[in-house]
């Protein structure tokens, strides 16, 4: 094997870590990481970096602040003992509901030996327990007023079509019909709402401003628009917050951040549905088992639920409404447009 193979460029270093190139050209800057240099002096990352890197981004996800990474990386554990805490008991919460799903098979198992046929819907429930209840309505214009369901409600739904098919709408829907939800429009980062709110509200101001430089240690950009979708993400009380085109405003880098975040609740966060139409945000290869992906086709056929691997029904059409943040902001307000026979331009 030639040695040069074990070492990746930054983008393949970052696609095999989980973050984004801008949170390792971060790392580096703190002087957490120093990759390997090639000869014509592009950053390398070999096995060594690659070690190193794990590392960072293990502590990353339990918490740590880059500072505290930092520390720990240097031999000093403090701040460590919290973050094991909070995670042992994170795991504690999965092994009781684990059990809890043993208990359910175990009763299976004694119904069936008295002869007795698991009820409708039990091995469904028993197969995915950690989804939520269905929320059932009828679906709004462009449909046709069908009923729908969305039985499989997760920590993260990302709503996905193409220009015309009814996303929006969807997601109105569902956030009026969703007790306790909240509606976070596309136009959140105009106007001083976003500041009143967080003047008038500390708890809210503090939590806002944690995840922000949370965001920006994992090289996102803080911007308005940030500010203002994280202070509808964080705020109290919501039950579910549904989020019209996650993306606005938001750099590629910022949008592997805040990804990654939000993946970092867990499997009992309140639900998020998501509308996007960027692949920075909606990464297909990176879709955990805590995120849906919800279609809405063009032809305004029902909502449909996709799996994200190739050859899934319906992946290929969710792959072709998707775009990087560049293509995205440059097409951005653009309609097609179709010359007539009579135009001299066309």
């Amino acid at each position: 094997m030639n040695p040069s193979s074990r070492f990746l460029n930054p983008s393949e270093a970052a696609r095999r870590l989980g973050v984004s190139a801008k949170a390792l050209r971060l790392y580096e800057q703190r002087g957490l990481l120093v990759p390997a240099r090639t000869v014509a002096g592009w950053r390398s990352y070999g096995p060594a970096e690659m070690a190193r890197a794990t590392e960072i981004v293990a502590l990353r996800a339990l918490g740590l602040s880059l500072a505290q990474v930092a520390r720990v990386l240097q031999g000093d554990a403090q701040g460590l003992a919290p973050a094991l805490a909070a995670h042992q008991a994170a795991l504690e919460a999965k092994a009781r509901e684990l059990d809890a799903t043993l208990d359910r098979v175990r009763g299976l198992r004694d119904e069936l030996a008295r002869g007795r046929l698991p009820a409708p819907g039990e091995l469904a429930r028993l197969l995915q327990p950690d989804t939520r209840p269905a929320l059932e309505f009828e679906l709004p214009w462009p449909w046709g007023g069908e009923r729908f369901a969305l039985n499989d409600i997760r920590p993260i739904n990302h709503i996905v079509g193409p220009l015309g098919s009814g996303k929006t709408r969807l997601a109105l829907r569902i956030a009026e019909r969703f007790p306790g939800a909240v509606f976070l429009p596309l136009d959140r980062a105009e106007g001083d709402a976003t500041a009143t709110r967080l003047r008038e509200d500390a708890g809210l101001r503090a939590r806002v401003d944690a995840a922000l430089a949370w965001l920006v240690e994992d090289g996102a950009t803080g911007s308005e628009a940030l500010v203002a979708l994280l202070a509808g993400l964080e705020a109290e009380g919501p039950a579910a917050i549904v989020v019209d085109m996650v993306e606005q405003g938001l750099d590629h880098a910022t949008q592997e951040a805040l990804i990654a975040h939000l993946r970092r609740r867990g499997a009992g966060a309140r639900p998020l549905f998501l509308l996007t139409r960027s692949s920075a945000f909606l990464d297909l290869a990176a879709v955990g088992a805590l995120e849906s992906i919800l279609l809405c086709p063009a032809n305004h056929s029902p909502p449909t639920y996709v799996a994200p691997f190739e050859g899934a029904p319906g992946y290929e059409a969710v792959a072709t409404c998707l775009a990087t943040p560049e293509v995205r902001a440059r097409t951005q307000g653009v309609i097609a447009w179709r010359p007539t026979v009579s135009d001299p331009a066309g």
